[in-house]
């Protein structure tokens, strides 16, 4: 089988790529490992994408500037961020939603328990199933050929970086330009545990993981290409967008439903009973996904959030009910933990809350004094029943190692770019997330990189067709 331009994945990043192909004038096939059914990998379970924008726009009010968004994702990185592909996705991120519309998508202003992010989000009318869906619909009618339970295995590749075929099972398939945009390694538990290797405690951090996406992204075409191919690699394998999650969330595709918001309007304590980071440090959209790592270096890789009665309606209602009591003892036992270690804590934490005036909605001023961690936002004490907890373990959404690339998209080889080869979504997202995460950036960079890569590989197409026309030519 031969087509102009072959798209390796069905997920946001791999459908922006396979839609720009084809109104680029190539003819685009797409291979999605699962089944229909489950068609999209973790896109099907987004929300939104951040967007950056200098005045209100539709669904966004006020205005969220290049710079706030560069600031805001260099602190949630700590610096580990290539400044020209992150500004690149950044200034993207202002264009794209006339583009996606055309293809079907729709948004709405953000439901109220979104709120704090009308600013900076614009959300999925339907979330991103919908967005999915839509896309494959628009796809079709371009005549996007589309393959489901097509998992490649191996890719042909020559000395030069120059992509020649792809391989499903036994069958061979060729094309003049290829976007790779098959997601990390998340769903391969034994990459995740060679990655995260033992603990000084004997414990296999990663076996206590949950998959908050897709069971099909086990990144056999990243290891292929990294140590097969010695494609340019990017990213700590240990990095991630890691969240805090139910911990009786399923193991695969809880998704967004799964994840405990309640962390800055209580506190969070380990199996031993003792908290372990500033709860309040920022707002949740910022930092929400730094709990999950925190989590997955915590004995036995749980913890549990505990908030009072203060709390409740303040934060998006988790699918599981938590623990409940009438004291915080009795909490504790509950929760099968040392009382007196537990007590200690709370009472630690509620005789260092520092009287202030309360305000989920921005950085406030009520803080902790002589308590480690401090809690620097949102300290109220722990002191009205009934009292809630809810256990959370690390959910991974996605990996950030991955395949270093250029404002081209085009995956390197010895730093040399592959004049048809390129990559998008996952799989090179660790160029712009070296750690951390913000809220919707992980479908900002997809978008991105994904129409990037389309329309450089429907021009390499283009260019090889033409090379192959002089050569028949001259023959003749």
């Amino acid at each position: 089988m031969n087509t102009d331009v072959l798209v390796i994945g069905g997920g946001n990043a791999a459908l922006c790529a396979a839609l720009m192909a084809a109104e680029g004038g190539a003819s685009v096939l797409l291979l999605e490992a699962s089944p229909r059914a489950w068609r999209g990998g973790n896109s099907a379970h987004t929300r939104n994408l951040r967007c950056m924008h200098d005045a209100p726009q539709d669904v966004l009010v006020d205005a969220y500037p290049e710079e706030e968004f560069w600031q805001d994702l260099l602190k949630v990185t700590g610096g580990r961020t290539n400044e020209k592909l992150a500004r690149l996705t950044i200034r993207s991120s202002s264009t794209c939603r006339d583009w996606m519309r055309s293809h079907g998508v729709h948004f709405q202003p953000p439901l109220s328990g979104a709120l704090h992010v009308a600013r900076t989000n614009a959300f999925f009318m339907g979330g991103g199933k919908a967005l999915v869906n839509a896309y494959y619909r628009s796809a079709e009618r371009l005549g996007v050929r589309v393959r489901y339970e097509a998992p490649v295995n191996r890719l042909e590749i020559d000395a030069q970086g120059r992509f020649a075929a792809a391989w499903v099972g036994s069958e061979r398939i060729t094309a003049k330009a290829c976007v790779l945009a098959a997601g990390g390694f998340e769903s391969n538990r034994e990459w995740l545990r060679e990655a995260w290797g033992v603990n000084e405690r004997g414990e296999w951090p990663a076996d206590n993981f949950l998959i908050r996406g897709t069971r099909f992204n086990q990144g056999v075409l990243l290891r292929h290409l990294l140590e097969d191919h010695g494609a340019d690699r990017i990213g700590d394998p240990t990095q991630a967008h890691m969240v805090a999650i139910d911990a009786r969330a399923p193991l695969y595709d809880g998704g967004i439903c799964t994840r405990i918001d309640c962390v800055s309007l209580g506190v969070v304590v380990n199996r031993e009973g003792r908290r372990f980071y500033d709860e309040g440090e920022d707002f949740w959209p910022k930092r929400y996904a730094i709990w999950g790592r925190l989590v997955a270096q915590q004995p036995g890789q749980i913890a549990w959030s505990v908030i009072d009665a203060k709390a409740i309606g303040r934060f998006m209602p988790p699918v599981f009910p938590g623990v409940v009591a009438n004291s915080l003892p009795e909490l504790a036992a509950k929760l099968g933990l040392d009382v007196n270690a537990f007590m200690g804590t709370l009472q630690d934490y509620n005789a260092a809350c520092r009287p202030g005036s309360f305000d989920h909605t921005r950085l406030d001023d009520c803080r902790t004094e002589g308590v480690s961690p401090p809690k620097t936002h949102w300290a109220r004490p722990i002191d009205t029943g009934p009292f809630y907890a809810y256990a959370v373990r690390p959910g991974v959404t996605f990996t950030y190692l991955g395949l270093h690339t250029d404002e081209t998209a085009a995956v390197r080889f010895g730093n040399v770019p592959s004049d048809n080869l390129f990559v998008a979504g996952e799989m090179m997202a660790g160029n712009v997330l070296g750690q951390g995460y913000t809220a919707g950036v992980g479908m900002s960079i997809g978008t991105a990189f994904g129409r990037i890569a389309g329309t450089h590989a429907a021009r390499a197409a283009q260019a090889a067709g033409n090379t192959q026309r002089k050569e028949h030519h001259a023959v003749a």
